[in-house]
């Protein structure tokens, strides 16, 4: 599959929105709950899988990960470099490249705005299982687990931030069923579409 000028554009842009969705806890930085950051990351995931489609949307999650772990602060509060892979976040990072990969290959099928928004909800349980998996093993076998942790506690971490992403998840939808309807169905974006 060859990618256009357009394509690495769209792509660069997604890697920019993930920078900045991963830092609004810069301007916020109460919203840390458990050590993990509440942030527009898993927004601008799944909207990448379903505006660029599979293969393009996960491409730009990978390269959102490499630049982060080559030392530029693009993950949440900033944070960078190789040290990043022991994180107990870093499992999240990794899940945007599945949920991108997955919410393109549904919608790829077919483009309702139900399906957009079903896909969404799916990218999103996506990353809350990696994510959360590997938050707790890495609190288990390589981090330093607050006391009294357990598999529990780290799902219970996730409670805090899972009503804000429910509802940005199926915004995320919408939005994507609103750009198909509106710009991605002109012909420069055609080969967007194209189930790979």
């Amino acid at each position: 599959m060859k990618f256009r000028t357009l394509d690495l554009t769209l792509a660069a842009m997604f890697v920019a929105l993930m920078a900045f969705g991963s830092n609004i806890t810069s301007i916020v930085p109460f919203m840390v709950v458990g050590g993990v950051p509440i942030t527009l990351q898993t927004f601008f995931a799944i909207l990448a899988g379903a505006v660029l489609g599979s293969r393009l949307g996960a491409i730009s999650m990978v390269v959102y990960t490499l630049v982060g772990l080559v030392g530029v602060p693009v993950f949440a509060q900033f944070g960078a470099g190789f040290g990043t892979l022991i994180s107990p976040t870093f499992g999240f990072i990794l899940s945007f490249i599945l949920t991108a990969y997955a919410v393109g290959k549904i919608v790829e099928k077919k483009r309702s705005v139900a399906t957009f928004i079903i896909a969404s909800l799916i990218g999103l349980a996506i990353n809350y299982i990696i994510g959360t998996n590997w938050m707790y093993f890495a609190y288990k076998f390589w981090a330093a687990a607050p006391e009294g942790f357990s598999y529990g506690m780290a799902w219970l971490w996730m409670v805090v931030p899972l009503p804000k992403d429910i509802i940005l998840a199926v915004f995320a939808g919408l939005m994507a069923a609103r750009l198909e309807r509106s710009v991605l169905s002109r012909p420069s974006f055609s080969h967007l579409r194209k189930t790979a």
